[in-house]
């Protein structure tokens, strides 16, 4: 049997692209002991209590009990919930100084190691904020210098989401350089962004999908501003993929229809084009997520594909706050755990075509998050000053990226300090 699971693995990671399977031999010394948590694996199908093993940076065993002897250190999750590192598809980090840069190397963007970790998110993905232009100078001063996993989808805007007249620039969106660019850094760029267009073209959407063809990628779209106001019907059924994303899904702003419209029923054509495949993304941001919009259209079954954040400086301090945050609204909106847990890790490594993040298998990364549930009575703002009481809110415990422990907010997985030999 033990056999015929390894071999089931090795198939299972070849179909991946991930080569040197690692084996994890009975009775070896594991790095780490995760004992004892609520395992929550969409990806495996797996709820219910586990131990989780983890060698060389990877999942080494998911089992009912792995004997304390086997592991060199070891976190107690008794009472707390075991996830895969959550996915936050959509956020802002090409920080920077750049004047007027806005979130294309400027200060509105955010350095991900400080809010990715101590909320369980383990990999992020900047939504747009380089273009062509630049996305060398995000690599060197972003990607390569974070501890979070950081990936990109692309601007179609040439010099990035730099705002303004930047942004309007039809002559700087250019489908087959935004494609070449993708192609060059495969697995790291994962789509194509469109975003802040306010013209009464579709060029720029299909500019993007265009680009997201030529490199076998999705694209992602912030539709809205546009004067006169262009068909969300329209971009969902004629314009966009099956697979491609549309984000800020509850939002309500200007120069875009809603998809719950004046009468409270949530547009039939939305519906249509969540079956058809089209990606409903939160995208909660600082403005683009009101409870007028969430409740009723989760009442009428039109429930998120994606849980994100759209992280920036001007929604992390205010309704938004964090990835947590977001998903713990979905809870009290009436999504169960899974779902949400889901939604917040195997679905986005799915739809960004990373389907070796997001599950908890053996052999795959040991991207790890330990969340507390905590009840009680809490409130939840939405982007329009709109209040939510809740009664459910998710709190991250301990945060492992690739094996290595990178926050632990009360310290389940150190000894205590009476015991540790070296107390230098």
């Amino acid at each position: 049997m033990r056999t015929t699971r390894k071999y089931i693995g090795a198939l299972f990671f070849m179909a991946l692209g991930t080569a040197n399977v690692p084996s994890f031999p009975q009775g070896q010394k594991f790095d780490l002991l995760i004992r004892g948590g609520r395992v929550i694996d969409p990806r495996n199908g797996i709820d219910a209590q586990r131990d989780v093993a983890i060698a060389q940076g990877k999942i080494a065993r998911v089992a009912e009990r792995i004997p304390e002897s086997d592991a060199m250190r070891i976190a107690d999750a008794s009472g707390l919930i075991v996830t895969p590192g959550l996915i936050d598809m959509h956020a802002h980090v090409f920080y920077g100084t750049d004047a007027n840069a806005y979130l294309s190397s400027g200060t509105h963007a955010v350095a991900p190691d400080g809010f990715t970790f101590r909320v369980g998110v383990t990999t992020v993905v900047d939504a747009g904020g380089p273009g062509w232009r630049n996305f060398e100078q995000f690599k060197a001063q972003v990607i390569d210098r974070s501890l979070t996993r950081v990936l990109s989808l692309l601007n179609i805007v040439g010099a990035g989401m730099r705002g303004g007249p930047a942004e309007q620039n039809l002559a700087d969106m250019d489908a087959e350089r935004t494609a070449k660019c993708a192609l060059q850094f495969p697995g790291t760029i994962v789509g194509i962004k469109v975003a802040h267009y306010q013209g009464a073209e579709w060029d720029p959407v299909d500019r993007a999908v265009n680009a997201g063809k030529i490199a076998g990628i999705p694209v992602m779209i912030d539709f809205g501003g546009h004067v006169p106001e262009l068909s969300l019907c329209s971009l969902l059924l004629e314009h966009l993929r099956p697979g491609d994303m549309f984000t800020h899904v509850y939002a309500h702003v200007k120069g875009r229809q809603p998809v719950v419209d004046e009468q409270g029923k949530v547009r039939p054509c939305v519906f249509d084009a969540q079956k058809r495949g089209i990606i409903l993304d939160v995208g909660h941001g600082g403005g683009s997520f009101l409870f007028r919009q969430a409740v009723p259209a989760m009442r009428q079954g039109l429930a998120p594909d994606t849980i994100s954040t759209d992280l920036h400086t001007g929604s992390m301090n205010a309704g938004m706050k964090d990835m947590l945050n977001v998903m713990s609204k979905f809870l009290n909106l009436g999504m169960s755990l899974p779902e949400v847990i889901r939604k917040s890790s195997w679905k986005p490594a799915q739809v960004i075509k990373k389907p070796e993040l997001g599950h908890l298998s053996e052999g795959a990364p040991a991207d790890v998050t330990v969340l507390r549930l905590r009840e009680g009575e809490f409130g939840f703002v939405d982007t329009g000053g709109g209040k939510m009481p809740g009664r459910m809110k998710l709190e991250c415990e301990l945060t492992m990226r690739e094996g290595k422990v990178v926050y632990d907010a009360n310290g389940i997985s150190f000894p205590l300090w009476e015991k540790k030999a070296d107390h230098r």
